[in-house]
């Protein structure tokens, strides 16, 4: 059985006992713990099911490799699923339940499946639910939907708070054992700003378990000197519980820090960490790796280096007689802590022929009988080890011996955790001697200059022993320091000591030649039950990839994302095409390197705060005064200002007149201003607008449209020239995000070496629309410029002075009216918005709002993208062919405008709409064809975009696309009308108001 030891623990606390629950039992544990060691203190040794068959489960790892103890955690708002017993530390009060069982854990219907394995083989799903087809939906569908997943979705919100944290460093060094700790001391030293991650609560990884020498001393000393002298130091920074979660471009990489999973109940739960560094040094450690055998997967079965650390660090006993199975010489550690410890050792099992080395001269003095040349026929037992049977390596598996005992330690060597190193193109290469794959360091990721970023070290860089490792380590760190421009003296490198120890001989598979009986009870992937024979089926359906058949086998796919499962699957597939391991190849390792919460993700965008909304300058007045907003994207704009007791449509009635005859005010700072600037940028532009842009003079602007590749309109709005190498970029509201990403896009993946800029100033500066007859008099009341239409005619603008303001004032106009759009710096804006409302209270100035806006845009026939538009919209549709260039041989859209269903002149047009009887037409409406579909359906010929009441034509007006619609001004058509008789309305031309543009050219 699993007991807690008369010696107690490195790391716990025996003074300080802690409650907790696991499947409403109540049980207890010690300050320091984590749920898996104080659950096997308590002997609960079944702590799940797996994921296909729904075997028993205990723990193998002791750390964040770990597959199969995966619990519930908390209740209600603070309820998490699939969460690690070996990661999660113990605190009071803490309620964990196991999961994927029914009704209980101890007793799982679910585990019939794994009487029918031989009916579920890898890939069964791919063909068991295609035919009869009628089964899909009231079945098969049910059934997948019921078995999916392994915990459960939480239910309640979550209460807890998130927060990321932006940093810069010059080195970045990821594992806090004795490499990091290395590094960080070489790296501070030298003189750079480093940060130092750990993901476990405690320093020095596996070397204060082992207890190797450093520079004299046992590790732990060394960690602890080591650590003093690096918390002294001002230039670094050191974070325990905070894992290295990936590495991106540009030496960008996230960490993940648990701030109070412990147990701890002020401040953010999680916060994730985004850090740009110069350098990056990986020290990551390695992970043991199992050996297959049948049976391995039995609760009991455990990885030696796990079963040391539950030892050492939390006095915790496996059980009372374990049997060591290996094929290297570091489980031998294990037997002798064991040993030491007063546990009986029955043997240990080597694959090997027979070695001298200090490890097994010790482990033989100790009287620990070894078995060379011997491997594991099967181990016996149902929920936990009751014994093991043992055959000749080189045979097929018959038993040459039984050994009863209750706990199987296995150790098939190291594989180095390269993840970090992988995630941004690092690559790999086979090492033979150690059976692994460690980073090559001829093939670094690079960042956007081709050079290298990351450095891999220790452990985690193929140095399996503490005196390569510490030095490893120390020789990343300054180097890491040097290429960040840090010189200083590092000073002497640590010097470690290693017991020597025989080679490594590769193992994957228990014996070499066992029949398929044991072959198809030999488990890879112990989370989603993947077999030796699985593989080899895989292997034998052609899957030959391992991509391909990581995915028919789901080899690796469980939430361990295959750490020990990834190296043994590729071996057995390897053997299986009769092909070497490095021609296999590796699957792809992407971050995060264990999972991480969605909400550290999201850190405080969530409830009123997941999308914020966006305020002008002059919000707090609009809302002062009677604005009744809208949302426009993430905007609050004014839909209209209303005054007491009218209504809506009175006041837009109202401002859209005074518009008209005095003077409106629009607050336009909502709409996207992007500077496009660079050598390059005029070309960049002619491609992007479907008009000629770098032809525009200084100080002149134009309208300009842009297009998806598929030629469908995406966004407008007007562009200026500033300087020879710089343009401003006027977008819809909501479209300078989406345009700003779009034009990177572009930049970064197809015209990289184009030298453009481009920068979203969109909220640096206010912009305010003056509209209207009596504009110029309000601007030259202000004074400081000369706004007249000779020195600033329409589509030109200029810099200057209005009043007390730096201003940028540009000639157009959204509404036909005489219009100035002026953008003066976000921090003047309101005081700006102030002085025109005073200086134009004499010519009857008042604000309008959005609907005012459209109304006039309508009255003039302008379009607007996302009404006129949907996504299927060309320029030609909208009668828009004059702002298609022929001067230019390409631009983002025009291959696809010359397609011949985007060429088809019975495509709908844009045209004018009025009703016979002048009311306003329903929106969205369709005109009514003859006939009807296929579908049983009226056919229909056009559909309304835009529709109003004109309060300047004083009437209902409207634009719509129409089948052939220019060519058919003067018809009348019926529009759908939902709940009454169709509307009948004529096809007019679509500019209602002032049609030669003589009022906004004044």
């Amino acid at each position: 059985m699993s007991t807690r030891l008369s010696g107690g623990g490195r790391l716990i606390d025996t003074s300080k006992q802690i409650a907790f629950q696991f499947n409403q039992k109540y049980l207890k544990g010690y300050q320091g713990d984590t749920l898996a060691s104080a659950l096997l203190a308590n002997d609960q040794m079944l702590m799940g099911r797996s994921f296909k068959y729904h075997r028993p489960r205990s723990v193998v790892a002791s750390g964040a490799e770990e597959p199969n103890a995966l619990v519930n955690l908390g209740k209600g708002a603070s309820f998490e699923p699939n969460q690690r017993a070996t990661t999660q530390e113990l605190f009071d009060g803490l309620f964990a339940t196991s999961q994927n069982h029914w009704p209980s854990l101890e007793f799982d219907v679910g585990a019939i499946n794994t009487h029918l394995s031989r009916f579920l083989p890898a890939g069964f799903y791919y063909k068991m639910f295609i035919h009869p087809r009628p089964l899909w939906k009231y079945v098969y569908e049910p059934f997948i939907r019921q078995s999916a997943g392994l915990g459960q979705a939480p239910k309640e919100r979550d209460e807890d708070t998130y927060e990321h944290f932006n940093v810069n460093v010059d080195v970045l060094i990821v594992g806090g054992g004795i490499a990091g700790l290395s590094s960080a001391l070489a790296a501070g030293r030298s003189g750079a700003r480093v940060l130092l991650v750990e993901q476990t609560p405690h320093w020095g990884g596996r070397a204060v378990v082992d207890a190797p020498e450093i520079e004299g001393q046992c590790a732990e000393g060394w960690v602890n000197a080591t650590l003093t002298e690096l918390e002294g130091m001002e230039n670094v920074s050191l974070r325990t519980r905070c894992m290295g979660a990936g590495v991106y471009d540009h030496g960008y990489a996230l960490a993940y820090e648990r701030l109070c999973d412990h147990g701890a109940q002020d401040g953010p739960r999680h916060r994730l960490w985004r850090i740009r560094a110069k350098q990056i040094v990986t020290a990551t450690g390695a992970i043991e790796r199992p050996l297959s055998f049948a049976g391995n997967d039995i609760p009991g079965v455990l990885l030696a280096a796990a079963i040391r650390d539950y030892v050492v660090n939390y006095g915790v006993s496996i059980g009372d007689r374990t049997v060591v199975v290996t094929n290297n010489d570091d489980a031998y550690r294990t037997a002798i802590t064991l040993k030491k410890a007063g546990l009986d050792i029955p043997a240990i099992v080597d694959a090997r022929a027979p070695a001298d080395s200090p490890l097994v001269q010790e482990a033989k003095a100790l009287g620990i009988r070894v078995l060379n040349d011997t491997g594991v026929a099967k181990v016996k037992g149902g929920k936990r080890v009751s014994g093991v049977a043992l055959c000749k390596q080189a045979g097929e598996g018959a038993v040459t011996e039984e050994i009863a005992c209750d706990c199987v330690a296995m150790s098939g060597g190291w594989s180095p955790v390269v993840h970090l190193w992988s995630h941004c193109g690092g690559k790999l290469t086979w090492d033979a001697g150690q059976a692994m794959f460690r980073p090559d360091p001829d093939q670094p990721p690079t960042d956007g200059n081709g050079e290298g970023f990351v450095t891999c070290a220790g452990m985690a860089n193929g140095h399996l022993f503490t005196a390569e490792a510490v030095a490893d380590g120390f020789a990343a760190g300054r180097q890491a320091a040097r290429i960040a421009g840090h010189t200083k003296k590092a000073g002497d490198c640590p010097i470690g000591h290693d017991a020597e120890e025989a080679p490594l001989s590769p193992v994957w598979l228990m014996p070499q030649g066992a029949k398929y009986e044991l072959r198809a009870k030999a488990w890879l992937d112990f989370q989603n039950d993947v077999k030796v024979s699985d593989v080899q089926l895989a292997a034998q359906e052609g899957f030959e990839s391992v991509e391909h058949a990581k995915r028919y086998t789901t080899l690796g796919m469980a939430t361990d994302q295959g750490k020990l499962s990834n190296i043994n699957g590729l071996a057995i597939l390897s053997k299986a095409l009769n092909n070497e391991i490095p021609n296999v190849g590796t699957t792809t390792f992407r971050p995060p390197y264990t999972p991480i919460s969605m909400s550290s993700i999201a850190g405080v965008a969530k409830g009123d705060l997941f999308q914020p909304i966006r305020k002008t300058p002059m919000s707090d007045w609009h809302n002062a005064n009677g604005a009744d907003n809208e949302p426009v994207g993430a905007w609050r704009r004014p839909y209209a200002y209303l005054r007491n007791g009218e209504s809506v449509h009175d006041a837009v009635n109202r401002e859209v007149v005074n518009a008209r005859t005095n003077i409106g005010l629009l607050d336009a700072s909502t709409l996207g201003k992007l500077i496009v600037s660079g050598p390059d940028a005029g070309k960049f532009l002619d491609m992007m607008y479907t008009n000629l842009m770098s032809s525009l003079p200084v100080g002149k602007c134009r309208y300009g449209l842009m297009c998806t590749e598929n030629g469908f309109l995406s966004d407008d709005g007007v562009v200026a020239r500033i300087d020879d190498q710089t343009w401003l970029c006027h977008t819809t509201t909501g479209g300078a995000e989406r345009i700003h990403a779009w034009m990177e896009d572009w930049l970064q993946c197809e015209w990289w070496d184009w030298q453009v800029y481009v920068a979203n100033v969109t909220e640096q500066f206010a912009q305010v629309a003056v509209v209207g007859p009596k504009a110029r008099l309000l601007l030259e009341k202000l004074g400081g410029m000369d706004v007249s239409k000779e020195t600033l005619p329409f589509m030109q603008w200029a810099d200057g002075t209005l009043g007390d303001f730096k201003a940028r004032v540009y000639r157009i106009s959204f509404s036909g009216e005489l219009s100035y759009e002026i953008a003066v710096l976000a921090s003047q804006g309101r005081a700006f918005w102030d002085a025109l409302l005073a200086a134009g209270e004499e010519f009857g100035i008042m604000p309008y709002g959005t609907e005012a806006l459209h109304i006039m845009r309508a009255e003039k026939g302008f379009i607007m993208i996302g009404d006129e538009t949907d996504g299927t919209i060309i320029p030609q549709d909208l009668n828009l062919n004059w702002a298609l260039s022929k001067k230019k041989d390409d631009y983002l859209g025009k291959r696809a405008h010359e397609r011949s269903h985007m060429a088809d002149p019975n495509r709908w047009k844009l045209v004018g709409l009025e009703t016979v009887d002048g009311s306003v037409l329903p929106d969205g409406a369709y005109a009514i064809a003859d006939g009807k579909n296929e579908n049983d359906q009226t056919n229909t010929q056009g559909r309304v975009t835009s529709t109003y009441y004109s309060p300047t034509l004083k009437k209902g007006i409207a634009m719509g696309l129409v089948h052939k619609g220019p060519d058919r001004i003067g018809e009348v058509l019926d529009f759908t009308n939902i709940g009454g008789e169709p509307v009948r309305a004529k096809i007019v031309d679509p500019v209602f108001y002032d049609k030669e543009g003589d009022k906004q050219n004044v």
